[in-house]
C-alpha cells in the first residue's frame, strides 16, 4: 500500500523527523491562501500522485508569490501527471502539497527496506540525492552506503554515525544527522512500512537537515 507524501510526512514529523512546513489544498484558491499562511518568498508546488519522477513530469514548480502559486495549482490540478513510474496513461492529480522554499545546500538519499537475501533491515544512504536511486544502484553501485540492521537491537547510534560520515555530512552536523536517522529508523520499524525513502534529503544553507520528499510503503497484509 502507497499513501501520498503529505500523508508520509505527518508520520515522519510524529516521530521526530524534521519535514518542511507545507500545508494541503484541493483548489487553486486553497494553494494561494496556503502560500499566503507559509509567508515565504518563494513556495513549491508539489502534486501528489503515487509515482516518483513527479518533477521531470511537470508536477512540481516554483511559486514567487500567493497569485502564482494559485495560477500553477490551475494548471497542475486535474492534469494526467506522466512519469516514468505511471506508465503512459498517468495519473490524475487532485491533490497538492504547498510547502515553504528552503535554501538548499546539498541534497542525500536515505532509504530503509527489507534485504530479502539476509531477512534483515537494511538502512541506505548515498551522496546522489535528488537522482533516481535505481539508476544510481545499476550505473554507479559504490556510490550507495548500506548498514545491516540487527533486529533484536534495531539501528545503532554508531552506525548511523558511520552513515553520516560516509556521506560527507559536515563534523558539526554528525550529530544531527545520526538523530535524524535514529528517528526515521523508528518511524520505520513502529508503522511495519515496507519502504521509507527521504529523497532528497536536504541539507540547508543554514545548518539544517530536513526530509525534502518522503516515500513510504506499507505490505498490504
Amino acid at each position: 500500500m502507497k499513501i501520498h507524501e503529505y500523508q508520509g510526512k505527518a508520520i515522519l514529523k510524529e516521530y521526530g523527523v524534521p519535514v518542511p512546513r507545507g500545508i494541503v489544498a484541493r483548489s487553486p484558491e486553497e494553494a494561494e491562501a496556503a502560500a499566503k499562511e507559509l509567508g515565504t518568498d518563494v513556495v513549491v508546488v508539489k502534486a501528489q500522485i503515487h509515482a516518483g519522477g513527479r518533477g521531470k513530469g511537470g508536477g512540481v514548480k516554483l511559486a514567487k508569490s500567493p497569485t502564482e502559486a494559485r495560477e500553477i495549482a490551475s494548471q497542475i490540478l486535474g492534469m494526467q501527471l506522466v512519469t516514468h513510474q505511471t506508465g503512459p496513461e498517468g495519473q490524475e492529480v487532485r491533490t497538492l502539497l504547498i510547502e515553504e522554499g528552503l535554501p538548499i545546500d546539498k541534497e542525500f538519499y536515505l532509504g530503509i527496506t527489507l534485504d530479502r537475501v539476509t531477512g534483515r533491515n537494511v538502512f541506505m544512504a548515498s551522496q546522489a540525492g535528488g537522482m533516481d536511486i535505481e539508476k544510481v544502484a545499476e550505473e554507479t553501485p559504490e556510490l550507495i552506503l548500506k548498514e545491516t540492521i540487527d533486529p533484536a537491537v534495531g539501528l545503532r547510534g554508531f552506525q548511523a554515525r558511520k552513515l553520516a560520515f560516509g556521506l560527507g555530512i559536515p563534523n558539526e552536523l554528525i550529530g544531527q544527522a545520526a538523530k535524524f536517522m535514529l528517528a526515521l529508523y523508528d518511524a520505520y520499524e513502529k508503522t511495519d512500512a515496507s519502504l521509507v525513502e527521504i529523497n532528497p534529503f536536504l541539507l540547508t544553507k543554514d545548518g539544517r537537515l530536513i526530509a525534502l520528499d518522503a516515500k513510504i510503503n506499507f505490505d498490504d497484509n
